[in-house]
C-alpha cells in the first residue's frame, strides 16, 4: 500500500509539472512581438485619460487602492499570465466606478496602451477583443534572446 501511495504521490507531482509546462507553452506569442498598433495605443491613451486615469494615475503609477499598471510592479504582478488574464481584468472589473462597463474593443485599446507604456514594441497587426486570441499572449518581463 505504501508503495502504491508513493507511486501516486510521484505520479501527482509529474503531472502537475507537465500541466505548468504546458499551461506556459501554450501562449505562442508575447508581448515582445508587437502584438497591438501603434494607432491603437493612441485610442487608449484617450480612452485612458478618460476612464482610468483618476484611480491609475496620469503615469500609470497607482494610488491609493489602484495599483500600477507600468514599472516593476505591475511587471511583477502580470509576468507569467497572458494578455487575456488583463484584458479579462480590465474588462469585467474596471472602471471602479462602472465596473464591465467597457466593451471588447474599448478594453483592447486600454490594454494596448497599458503595453506601449510599459515599452512593448507595437506591431502592424492589432490586438484582438476575443478572449481566446488574448490569451496566446504571454506577458514577459524580460525580452527573449533574438526579439
Amino acid at each position: 500500500m505504501k508503495k502504491l501511495l508513493a507511486a501516486l504521490a510521484s505520479l501527482s507531482l509529474a503531472m502537475g509539472a507537465s500541466v505548468l509546462a504546458l499551461k506556459a507553452q501554450g501562449a505562442s506569442r508575447n508581448v515582445w512581438d508587437g502584438v497591438y498598433t501603434a494607432d491603437q495605443a493612441a485610442q487608449g491613451k484617450a480612452l485612458y485619460d478618460n476612464k482610468c486615469a483618476l484611480c491609475h494615475g496620469a503615469e500609470l503609477t497607482g494610488a491609493e487602492m489602484a495599483p500600477p499598471l507600468s514599472g516593476a510592479v505591475f511587471l511583477g504582478n502580470w509576468a507569467g499570465l497572458s494578455v487575456g488574464d488583463l484584458f479579462t481584468r480590465v474588462h469585467t472589473t474596471m472602471p471602479a466606478n462602472d465596473p464591465g462597463s467597457l466593451s471588447n474593443a474599448e478594453a483592447s485599446l486600454a490594454v494596448a496602451y497599458i503595453l506601449s507604456f510599459n515599452q512593448f514594441p507595437a506591431g502592424t497587426t492589432p490586438l484582438p477583443s476575443e478572449d481566446a486570441a488574448l490569451g496566446q499572449i504571454a506577458i514577459t518581463a524580460e525580452k527573449p534572446a533574438g526579439k
